[in-house]
């Protein structure tokens, strides 16, 4: 059995929070960095986040809390209420899990005085993570995988693979708990992980090292390439309300820089964006058009003649009507990924994930008069909907309405529409709506 756990990565001495869900993955993680504390004199310590979300939620706490006290690990315990925040953010319950998970582990290495966070992601995760960008586009970044280091947050397991975490922990017998809901195919990387995945393996039992490797050869090329960005961002300037960037300096540059250039203004400005929206933004420098605008998560990209200006803050008003096509597009400050495929068992995956009958849709913002019938609940007005769902007034036409003709398909963040969701097994076009990207 091979050794996929770096070491090198943690220095002696080190104080290390272990990220600790009670799963095998976590598990592992913990009994390799207890032997680091032997080996290498790591202070370490482990915490636990309980989002309350699954029936077995206590369970998992309960479990953590057992194996650290037999075995002297310091261990501190968090409650969060996830749901609640993906409600009031217009998350994801799964992003809306990981902004409270690694805000808890901050604030728990910050008071305990630890400088590094470790997480258990492995080989596999890795994989899955360039596959799922790959699917739904992404730039050369997506394509890098997860990162081994990141500020204060190491992932030491990132070459290990789910057979030597597994042996492993059967050679030192460790127990683990078991989160039903990573069986649950209605997650698009379950999907991924349990069916996609294990295909490529037969063709390759290696596939995942190979991705994985493939991923880190490409961070080395996209660290190349942003270096050699850096100059061009120098030429923007701080202005009130934003930043400026001439345009010249985006026309007379090799598109894989200008993107790049893109990208770091975006992030000076303190704007959000992914692929879609770099492209949009490089094709305003590129245009004709000396007044263009785009709208993007946090605030929006203007051009002003010979100017390129990045301004955060409110959306200026609602994007114009959008003709919904395969791939993935930008509305406003959400990312629409629409593709055809044969509709699964669950029509119904998420309220951000499903699968509608196929035809001819429109992103839209809301009209007078709209309304949805969302799974069994009786049919409601939008606009009822969106006060039920506390979404601020001036927010409620940035909400992506998924229209067929006149008729309200899907509403971003509520779902769909019950009579345009596909039949299992039939044809369908597969929808996901984000709110902004996940790097």
């Amino acid at each position: 059995m091979g050794d996929g756990f770096r070491f090198g990565l943690i220095p002696p001495g080190s104080g290390v929070l272990c990220a600790l869900s009670g799963g095998a993955d976590s598990m592992y993680l913990l009994c390799r960095l207890l032997e680091g504390r032997e080996k290498y004199g790591w202070t370490v310590q482990a915490a636990h986040l309980n989002h309350g979300l699954r029936p077995t939620a206590r369970r998992d706490e309960d479990f953590v809390r057992d194996w650290c006290g037999k075995r002297d690990v310091p261990l501190t315990v968090g409650h969060a209420a996830a749901g609640e925040l993906a409600r009031r953010e217009g998350l994801s319950i799964e992003e809306a899990g990981r902004v409270l998970r690694y805000a808890f582990l901050e604030e728990t290495a910050r008071r305990e005085g630890l400088g590094l966070i470790a997480t258990g992601h492995h080989a596999g995760d890795n994989a899955e993570t360039v596959l799922m960008n790959l699917i739904r586009g992404c730039g050369l970044n997506g394509l890098t995988g997860i990162p081994e280091r990141r500020g204060n947050i190491v992932r030491p397991m990132l070459e290990a693979s789910r057979p030597e975490i597994e042996g492993y922990l059967t050679a030192h017998n460790i127990p683990h708990v078991e989160d039903e809901t990573n069986a649950d195919p209605a997650y698009t990387r379950n999907k991924v992980r349990h069916q996609l995945l294990p295909l490529l393996e037969e063709l390759n039992p290696r596939a995942a090292a190979h991705i994985a490797a493939a991923a880190r050869r490409l961070g080395e090329d996209e660290a190349l390439l942003a270096a050699q960005a850096a100059p061009l961002l120098e030429k923007a300037l701080d202005i009130p309300g934003g930043l400026a960037l001439p345009v010249r300096a985006l026309r007379d540059s090799p598109r894989p820089l200008a993107l790049r250039c893109c990208a770091g203004a975006l992030d000076r400005a303190g704007l959000k964006g992914g692929a879609v929206h770099l492209e949009r933004i490089l094709a305003l420098a590129l245009g004709d058009d000396p007044s263009a605008q785009l709208h993007i998560p946090g605030g929006s990209v203007r051009r002003q003649y010979e100017l390129m200006v990045f301004s955060p803050g409110p959306d200026p008003g609602p994007p114009q009507p959008l003709a919904l096509e395969a791939g993935e597009q930008a509305w406003g400050s959400w990312t629409v990924f629409c593709a055809p495929a044969v509709c699964p068992a669950k029509a119904y995956v998420s309220p951000w994930e499903f699968y509608l009958r196929p035809g001819a849709y429109t992103l839209r913002p809301r009209r007078e008069g709209d309304q949805i019938t969302l799974g069994k609940r009786p049919e409601k007005t939008v606009k009822r909907l969106m006060i039920e769902g506390r979404v601020p007034a001036h927010r409620r036409d940035l909400v992506p309405v998924l229209a067929a003709g006149e008729r309200v398909a899907a509403l971003g963040g509520f779902g769909p529409d019950r009579a345009h969701l596909s039949p299992p097994g039939e044809p369908a076009l597969h929808i996901i709506l984000k709110t902004e990207e996940n790097g």
